[in-house]
């Protein structure tokens, strides 16, 4: 028998232990005929927690632009490597911060570990605005990098916690919608930099209001009631859900929570146990689906954007905003869809589309035979590769992972599936201009094809489709005995 929140109502369950008992699973008619929770008591809560997002996006991009000035004004202009670390020490800063993250959101809760992440970002903004030296920016830049990759896993917990099971899909879209506006606004910021002295410094201080924000703001937002209700405390899952949901679906959203949690044991989850059992299983759909992800070649194509659009005599501020706006109207086309189409359909859909546009790629790298068309169909490619990109494999993961896994292990398994994406990701930007070097752009253009190709066949082998079913649903679905 399946359960919808929209459907049916069930006693009010005082505590835990009586919240398991299967007697009380009594449906009765709810007092507003069935409607299902308003999209609109979960609104604010989940804009709040995308500003994680959103810085994460602009702190990616605030850089690109400034880096020369920086690099001049701290004395180590010409010098390659210390320009490379000053754009890749996040990388490592968000790896640590990931790493982590799974243990602190399930230690404080989800709120507490927004503001947690808030912190570093906004102490390593000021940092980087407010120093004279190269180690003072790499220690800026790293404090930023940790505050990244704690705050987007436990975005996408919490975004997922907190969301109706009818908008869930388009909830989890404004993370990647919050990214690209994120970038955006990033290259708008710099764009002065060149007329104006040290502008670079007031872009890293701009940085430091969303964080603000969302620090501040997180005092006014719900605690997570799946936090809440694995920790014992019953009641305060009831507020929250009443705070989220509206009073008139507590008690079926409280019997649904009921149902998933049978035999927790209430301890928290070791990371060992994520590795067998039937917590593999989800967690290797997740882990795999990450590292497909970033060998699908998308950092590599917006890190060699620039290049392939000043060919054509496009300036490469104007190439980075073609990127950013392609990317953007993805994620907002993923946003109206992904709760009509699902997320499988989208998933598939995007890589197979993203292959066809790394095969474009692959053609326009033919120069010698193509001529002047070349160029047009590796541009053409790009933008055409990164729209599919945002169409799936970008919002896709970061929503289905949390979707899909239970709620004992979900924290840890996000902060497992997180790290695998900065690892892959630092090896796939670590080897590209030297696989380039080596195999050729259409070689490797070609093989980038082929693990999109990869990613939609595994796509339609393994994961499951999770449109409007209520957490609970999922994780006995998916957990059942075989």
């Amino acid at each position: 028998m399946r359960w919808k929140l929209n459907s049916s109502a069930y006693k009010r369950v005082p505590s835990r232990e009586a919240a398991m008992d299967p007697d009380l699973e009594t449906p009765v008619k709810m007092a507003d005929g069935g409607a299902g929770p308003s999209w609109r008591m979960s609104l604010p809560h989940v804009c709040v927690a995308t500003l994680t997002s959103f810085l994460f996006g602009y702190h990616s991009g605030v850089v690109n632009e400034p880096l020369e000035s920086i690099s001049t004004d701290l004395g180590f202009a010409g010098n390659t490597l210390a320009e490379g670390l000053v754009v890749s020490i996040c990388l490592g800063g968000a790896f640590v911060g990931c790493l982590f993250s799974g243990s602190i959101a399930d230690g404080i809760g989800r709120r507490r570990a927004f503001q947690l992440s808030a912190l570093p970002m906004i102490i390593g903004a000021a940092v980087s605005a407010l120093t004279n030296s190269l180690e003072g920016m790499l220690l800026g830049r790293f404090l930023v990098g940790t505050g990244m990759g704690l705050g987007p896993p436990i975005a996408s917990l919490y975004i997922t916690e907190v969301s109706p099971p009818s908008v869930r899909g388009t909830y989890g879209s404004f993370v990647q919608i919050a990214t690209c506006l994120g970038l955006i606004v990033s290259l708008l910021i710099g764009t002065p930099v060149k007329d104006i002295d040290r502008w670079w410094r007031v872009c890293f201080w701009v940085a430091a209001v969303p964080a603000t924000l969302q620090a501040l703001g997180m005092e006014f937002c719900a605690e997570s009631p799946q936090w809440l209700y694995k920790c014992g405390r019953t009641s305060e899952a009831e507020i929250q859900f009443e705070k989220l949901l509206g009073p008139l679906h507590v008690k079926s959203a409280m019997a649904e929570l009921s149902r998933s949690e049978r035999g927790d044991d209430g301890e928290n989850v070791k990371y060992t146990e994520l590795f067998y059992g039937r917590n593999f299983n989800v967690v290797f759909i997740g882990t795999t689906l990450f590292a497909l992800q970033q060998l699908s070649g998308i950092n590599s194509v917006f890190y060699f954007s620039s290049t392939v659009f000043r060919s054509v005599g496009v300036p490469s501020n104007l190439a980075n905003i073609c990127m950013g706006i392609a990317n953007l109207s993805g994620s907002i086309v993923a946003m109206l869809l992904m709760d009509k189409l699902g997320r499988k359909v989208l998933l598939s859909g995007s890589f197979l589309g993203m292959a066809f546009a790394m095969g474009i790629q692959a053609i326009g790298a033919n120069r010698h035979h193509l001529g002047s068309a070349s160029v047009y169909l590796s541009v053409g490619g790009m933008l055409l590769f990164v729209l599919t990109f945002s169409l799936g494999a970008g919002p896709v993961p970061g929503l289905l992972l949390p979707e899909i896994f239970p709620n004992k292990i979900r924290a840890k398994a996000m902060a497992l599936c997180m790290s695998v994406h900065w690892v892959v990701n630092f090896f796939v930007s670590l080897l590209f201009l030297r696989l380039l070097e080596q195999l050729g752009p259409q070689v490797l253009y070609t093989m980038f094809a082929s693990a999109c190709v990869v990613a939609a066949i595994f796509v339609r082998r393994h994961v499951v489709e999770t449109k409007g079913k209520t957490l609970q649903e999922i994780e006995v679905s998916l957990l059942q005995p075989q």
